[in-house]
């Protein structure tokens, strides 16, 4: 079992504070808003011990004007889980019809492990809430992941490439999601662009 940092108070900006007279801001932002100090939170003190009052507090608002986003703490969880389902979908997208060939793949997973690493408070949330996240089986979530799932697929079950490439470019898609998605407390005190590095060398370690 991984011993747990010792968790820090979470920072409020102090734009969240200066709330409108309804207590609400700006729907668009609020929207974020709640998103990032309910992140926050939920690593700092477990999804399950945060309530929808203490988001509230932290944002300077009501708890009204929470729900005039979220219906629920679940919703705002789910909200946060579907934020995982934007890593790889423009990389793939881009790739589009074209052979993945090895060299295609790594610059792929190059634009992956950006995005993972600028998000990687996404991971530790998972990692520290995994009862919580398996409770949440609605039906836009399985659809948003099987469409991710059923990109990766296709493009790892084309014939063009060799089945050794495929096999190499599924391991290192693999390396990857253990070095981040796996790993958040393990490797929370290493600097991103270190491990940035690392996870290019183990990359190309495997596509060579």
């Amino acid at each position: 079992m991984v011993a747990q940092r010792p968790r820090s108070a979470v920072a409020v900006p102090a734009t969240a504070k200066s709330a409108e007279k309804d207590n609400r801001l700006e729907p668009l932002s609020t929207r974020e808003r709640i998103l990032d100090v309910a992140l926050d939170l939920f690593i700092e003190n477990g999804f399950h011990k945060t309530s929808l009052r203490e988001i509230a507090e932290q944002l300077g608002v009501t708890k009204a004007a929470l729900y005039y986003h979220f219906a629920s703490k679940e919703d705002i969880l789910m909200a946060l889980h579907l934020r995982l389902h934007e890593f790889g979908t423009d990389a793939l997208s881009q790739l589009g019809d074209q052979e993945p060939t090895k060299a295609r793949w790594a610059d792929l997973l190059d634009q992956i492990i950006d995005q993972m690493l600028a998000h990687r408070k996404i991971f530790l949330l998972h990692e520290r809430n995994q009862a919580a996240f398996e409770a949440l089986h609605r039906e836009d979530h399985d659809a948003s992941h099987e469409d991710l799932q059923a990109n990766f697929r296709r493009v790892l079950s084309d014939e063009r490439v060799s089945v050794r490439d495929r096999v190499r470019m599924a391991a290192s898609f693999g390396a990857v999601m253990g070095g981040i998605f796996m790993s958040g407390d393990a490797f929370g005190d290493v600097p991103s662009s270190e491990l940035s590095e690392i996870l290019r060398d183990a990359v190309g370690d495997l596509l060579r």
